[in-house]
């Protein structure tokens, strides 16, 4: 492993397909963690911590300090257990800057009141694109990455880049583009300037959908992706956006979405509780 090439462990969530990665300096013993879920059962609206609590086990078996709790973008089909974490490890959390755009998106479809702030204030520090960090002795920095939502980002870390939804494994393609803020033109250009990276490159994806039932994978090269993805194959970007169009038109919302999106606009806080003790979430119907 070479200085600046972190050893990255993934954490894989079956019921969401979601991978979340704690990420190692291993000449200090600091970390970040990335994209952490917290287990959510839509049907009896039940959240829980075996996922977080998984990642904090495998921290505390390792004698990890954590340094960061970081965001990719406000996930639409899980939860954030970033706040949860931050109440275990006293890290502070973080996102890209352009959250309050979708903040202010969402904010709007919920119709929440004036009590919902949308400057971003709900996460401890906002990335500016390019801006540059350290985990450990490790060099890292900020890529904004939008077109799968406006406030995607991918994280570089030494070798290694957290591209959370943009680029899936290359035998399932790339993200879908379709939510509101969301546009194609914007994904194929980001995916661009990722693939223009080292092809030696650690790409960690978001997710993983294992088709034709395999087993979960989530890390492949800059030049895997570009020789093995075929929706990179022979693409321009009006080709591109007319695939990712045709795909999307196809797909059905993810079923916590709803749910997830009032949250993870919060930092991945729940909603203030109501006169009664009770917390709510609050769904648009016929919205969508």
């Amino acid at each position: 492993m070479s200085q600046h090439s972190p050893e990255v462990v993934g954490f894989y969530d079956e019921p969401t397909g979601s991978v979340q990665y704690v990420v190692i300096d291993t000449a200090t013993n600091r970390c970040a963690i990335i994209d952490p879920v917290l287990d959510f059962d839509p049907a009896a609206a039940t959240t829980g911590t075996e996922q977080a609590d998984e990642i904090a086990a495998f921290i505390r078996a390792r004698s990890l300090e954590v340094e960061w709790i970081l965001d990719t973008h406000p996930h639409a089909d899980h939860l954030s257990a970033a706040c949860y974490l931050q109440t275990l490890f006293d890290a502070p959390r973080a996102i890209g800057r352009r959250v309050t755009e979708v903040q202010a998106l969402w904010k709007d479809i919920y119709n929440f009141g004036a009590d919902f702030h949308t400057d971003g204030r709900q996460w401890d520090h906002l990335f500016a694109a390019g801006e540059r960090f350290r985990i450990g002795t490790l060099p890292a920095y900020v890529m904004f990455s939008p077109g799968h939502t406006l406030a995607s980002i991918t994280y570089v870390v030494g070798d290694a880049a957290f591209v959370h939804d943009t680029l899936f494994m290359p035998d399932f393609g790339t993200a879908r583009a379709d939510f509101p803020g969301a546009d194609a033109r914007a994904l194929y250009r980001s995916i661009g300037e990722i693939l223009s990276l080292p092809d030696e490159t650690r790409l960690f994806t978001g997710h993983d959908y294992r088709p034709g039932g395999r087993e979960p994978r989530w890390i492949a090269t800059v030049a895997e992706q570009k020789r093995d993805n075929p929706h990179l194959q022979d693409m321009n970007e009006d080709r591109f956006v007319a695939m990712r169009e045709r795909r999307d038109a196809e797909l059905p919302l993810p079923d916590r979405m709803l749910a997830a999106l009032q949250i993870n606009i919060r930092g991945g806080a729940m909603p203030p509780a109501e006169s009664n003790g009770q917390r709510y979430l609050k769904i648009p119907l016929n919205r969508f």
